[in-house]
């Protein structure tokens, strides 16, 4: 029995208010999910209908007493809300439930603070996290708003005359957030150079992006086999992931994989994670991963599509792909010959997938037969270092190559072109 206990996942109820806004059912099972990537087990679901959350409890006073006694008979160790509740509201609610009340926001940033590992993304999660606490000093109780003494040693001191411990809160979170971001600039200019980098070695990349826990990390370790983490969770990659991948053709991209996208991801978490984000938003083309088997793939695909336009890769071409297809007797209505139908954990579909990305991507590269005479040495080096060399045969009137030519070299070849 104690071990049971010992092992027991804190419980948490979940509750919302219905305004009609969004499809609330579809809302709670994704608090659900999210509330399970942050080790909370499900005690129970409240909702209220109503035209809009209450200004000092969100819920309404006879709701708000039934949730109370549910917390009492489920034993739980937590309320989530299904919205960004206001200081004043989190105060109201854990006086009257007695119990920690958490809000949407705040379980989003635990679960980024869990799945951060490279500096950059423990940097974007502290500054979201700091962004989020900045406005809301206001409420969060007397001890914040008692006046520093005016003179003598000590914290007073340091304070100055009359001012509030909030106020010296308020100043110190304001200068950690310029600190990150200039931290953040750093690492996106670097982030920048790289892809210029990119760009200049005529390195083609294509990026995954979709909404959290459709498969994105699975479908790169696939492909690539670059063994990321790929868990049965929400935000279980932050930092975006790169690997080589060969297509049919011969060409080969950079794969990114990128954060993974939510239905309602508050607007200052995108702003966090913006330059993650953009390398979507500069890839040559775009992979927007849903799950088939959720029964929501139009809406997932439309919340992708969203966020690119936000970015400004309103131009990058897109590839839709529906994975998880071996879970779904068949395609979902409407979706036949719109996407490319994958399952990245048995394989299938994989190579209709290649074939699609070969010809969605502008043509790089031409893939052809060479004849070059000896004297042309020149040519060849530069066609192994700028494209790629399948075989080499060596005749009497010169070498024989199965190449990759980029295109910006074919004028330079093409009397050597063979086939």
């Amino acid at each position: 029995m104690y071990e049971n206990d010992f092992q027991r996942l804190p419980a948490a109820i979940l509750a919302g208010v219905d305004t009609g806004e969004y499809d609330m059912d579809a809302s709670m099972e994704e608090l659900r999910e999210l509330a399970s990537s942050a080790g909370y087990e499900t005690a129970g679901i409240l909702t209220q209908r109503r035209e809009e959350p209450d200004a000092a409890t969100c819920l309404g006073a006879g709701r708000l007493e039934e949730l109370r006694e549910f917390v009492r008979s489920a034993a739980a160790d937590a309320v989530i809300f299904d919205h960004e509740l206001s200081p004043l509201q989190i105060r109201n609610l854990e006086e009257m439930l007695d119990c920690p009340v958490i809000d949407r926001t705040m379980l989003i940033l635990d679960i980024f603070a869990q799945r951060a590992v490279s500096a950059e993304g423990k940097l974007q999660v502290e500054l979201a996290r700091l962004r989020y606490q900045l406005p809301r000093l206001a409420g969060r109780g007397v001890q914040l708003s008692r006046q520093g003494g005016g003179g003598g040693g000590g914290a007073g001191a340091r304070r100055g005359a009359g001012e509030s411990k909030k106020e010296v809160d308020r100043r110190h979170i304001q200068r950690r957030i310029t600190a990150l971001s200039r931290e953040l600039e750093d690492l996106t200019q670097r982030r920048q150079r790289l892809r210029e980098r990119r760009k200049k070695d005529s390195v083609t990349t294509v990026a995954i992006v979709g909404y959290t826990n459709v498969g994105k990390s699975t479908l790169l370790n696939t492909l690539t086999q670059a063994g990321v983490l790929a868990e049965d969770k929400l935000f279980a990659t932050l930092d975006p992931t790169a690997r080589g991948l060969d297509l049919p053709d011969g060409r080969r991209v950079m794969l990114i994989d990128t954060v993974g996208l939510l239905r309602r991801l508050p607007h200052h978490l995108v702003e966090a994670f913006q330059s993650t984000l953009e390398e979507a938003a500069q890839a040559d083309l775009i992979l927007n991963v849903c799950d088939a088997a959720s029964g929501e793939a139009p809406q997932q695909l439309a919340v992708t599509r969203e966020l690119l336009s936000q970015l400004g890769a309103e131009s990058v071409p897109v590839l839709a792909v529906l994975n998880k297809c071996d879970l779904l007797p068949g395609l979902p209505e409407g979706m036949e010959g719109t996407a490319v139908a994958i399952s990245a954990r048995t394989g299938e579909g994989l190579p209709d997938l290649l074939a699609a990305i070969a010809k969605a991507l502008p043509p790089a590269h031409l893939r052809a037969q060479l004849l070059l005479p000896y004297a042309a040495g020149e040519l060849e080096a530069r066609i192994l270092r700028d494209g790629r060399i399948f075989s080499r045969d060596y005749t009497p009137e010169g070498v024989l190559l199965d190449a990759n030519i980029p295109m910006a070299m074919l004028h330079l070849v093409k009397e050597y072109l063979v086939s």
